[in-house]
């Protein structure tokens, strides 16, 4: 039977927890690593939802990107609601396992996707983890916080916005810029991610990708002459949940993976 130290130790290969930023929480948070394991669930944030599913369809593991304790806590009870969650995982018996900054920033991670998804080429960090990789680093992959990458000749923040939409599936999403300014160069960092909008214009992006940003971080923006698409923090992360769980599955093909049904953007787009 597989062990719980084993699938962590696959999601280390995948995201190595040195990769993740000196403030994050990461690894195995909750659970015995030699326990058993056969059933996964993967999710993007511990929540109420998210929580009674696990326990409902007997996870043994919950695979989380938002980590979950996340800050150190003096009291574990129900009077909080992140009590009251870690208190119906520890008496479930389900083990957390959180990547979070690590999967961002991963060869293959959520940002590297992001990037893919939207075609550009000659990627590279946005800032990188190893000073000794040349520019452009090699290989053609790397690993390091966020990304970038120049765009396909002729690209407007519109033509980047419809490959947006169409890759995250989403309807809606907001922006800042010119419709019809010409694109060559984006930076990408998912989540809510404002603090990189310098490190992109010191790197020459005319667009910077993340999921949400300050009011006061787009007019900085507006004033560099930077365009943001801002696809919102959950569509930015999630569908990387659910590329997990089909690679998770496929690694263990014993265990019964899923992405969680339940969870959902609490953010509502008219």
């Amino acid at each position: 039977m597989t062990k719980i130290h084993q699938l962590a130790s696959y999601l280390q290969e995948l995201a190595p927890l040195q990769l993740a930023e000196d403030w994050d929480n990461v690894g195995l948070l909750i659970g015995e690593a030699n326990g058993p394991v056969q059933r996964v669930m993967t999710c993007l944030t511990l929540t109420a939802e998210s929580v009674a599913e696990a326990v409902d369809e007997n996870a043994n593991v919950v695979v989380t990107h938002h980590p979950l304790p996340f800050r150190p806590l003096k009291r574990i009870t129900g009077e909080t609601p992140e009590g009251r969650m870690l208190l119906q995982l520890i008496g479930a018996g389900i083990a957390v396992y959180s990547a979070h900054t690590a999967f961002d920033s991963a060869t293959g991670g959520i940002n590297q996707q992001l990037a893919d998804a939207l075609n550009l080429q000659n990627v590279r960090p946005l800032v990188s983890t190893d000073t000794s990789l040349p520019e452009p680093c090699e290989p053609q992959q790397p690993s390091g916080t966020g990304r970038l990458g120049e765009c396909a000749a002729g690209s407007s923040i519109g033509t980047l916005i419809e490959q947006t939409k169409s890759f995250l599936k989403i309807s809606n999403l907001q922006w800042v810029g010119k419709s019809k300014q010409p694109i060559s160069r984006v930076a990408i960092a998912c989540g809510s991610a404002g603090e990189l909008l310098e490190s992109a214009h010191q790197q020459g992006a005319d667009l910077f990708f993340t999921g949400e940003v300050r009011f006061h971080t787009a007019l900085q923006a507006e004033a560099l002459g930077i365009s943001l698409i801002l696809c919102g923090h959950y569509a930015s992360e999630r569908f990387a949940q659910q590329w997990l769980a089909s690679i998770i599955a496929k690694q263990f093909p014993s265990l019964k993976v899923w992405a969680s049904s339940r969870e959902r953007d609490p953010i509502h787009w008219a």
